[in-house]
């Protein structure tokens, strides 16, 4: 990784910011013991939500979090297990991933040098419809479709389709040279992270390129593209706020 001169790849702007890990900055937080953490899309960039990376410094037990907040774990590297409501501990596998609505009684168990993706959202009830219960699943389980038609462009949705959810997460896989149909915009905001390969990715005006490790925020009506490029498939895990009418 080249870092010098005062250089990086990350940039940041009203509707979008690319984060890069050559400006990654660990924090340490109380409700995260023994964790080292790297907070990639926040609130203070005008997201809806966070997004951030944790790794275990020694082996960790995590709590649950604030009250009416949801939570989506991905397991990136080492032994993750979680215990739900009591519940037996259950280990979360090779790209394993837990969802934990609101106000779930849950601890997280992360052993030494364990590495996790976290997205968290105060979570929008919808009138007259039950809340989501805990998923505990993984990527490799999910049959991948076509998207728009083009067996290029492969889409697992990670979430149920159901009311009771108020966002998606999916992964996105491209061929090399495969791209989205079209330029995106519209009302709902995203999180991206490249889990492997890269390509180009507008944003607004702006052309990036973007690899595996980066992260991407795309506020409400930013423009947006992606194109993989070079010998090997590009994937990416997305979430956007969806289910929900935008007057609130």
């Amino acid at each position: 990784m080249r870092q010098s001169f005062g250089e990086t790849r990350s940039a940041f702007h009203r509707r979008h910011a690319l984060i890069s890990a050559d400006s990654h900055e660990r924090v340490t937080l109380p409700h995260w013991p023994d964790c080292g953490l790297v907070h990639l899309i926040t609130p203070a960039l005008g997201a809806e939500f966070t997004l951030f990376l944790v790794t275990a410094e020694t082996d960790a037990e995590i709590g649950p979090q604030k009250a009416g907040v949801e939570r989506f774990v991905l397991r990136r590297e080492g032994r993750v297990s979680v215990e739900i409501e009591g519940g037996e501990a259950e280990t979360v596998g090779e790209e394993g991933y837990v969802y934990l609505p609101a106000d779930c009684a849950h601890r997280l168990r992360l052993d030494e040098g364990a590495v996790v993706l976290v997205l968290e959202r105060n979570y929008c009830a919808l009138a007259d419809t039950p809340a989501p219960g805990p998923t505990l699943n993984a990527i490799p389980a999910h049959t991948a479709q076509p998207m728009k038609g083009d067996d290029r462009l492969m889409l697992q949705k990670l979430l149920p389709e159901v009311a009771g959810f108020d966002m998606e997460i999916n992964v996105m896989d491209f061929a090399p040279g495969a791209s989205l149909p079209y330029v995106e915009t519209h009302f709902m905001e995203h999180g991206l992270v490249l889990l492997n390969g890269g390509g180009i990715y507008r944003l607004e005006n702006e052309w990036y390129p973007v690899d595996a490790g980066d992260a991407i925020w795309m506020g409400p009506y930013c423009p947006q593209w992606f194109g993989a490029i070079g010998r090997r498939k590009a994937r990416y895990l997305i979430y956007k706020n969806w289910n929900r009418d935008p007057l609130g």
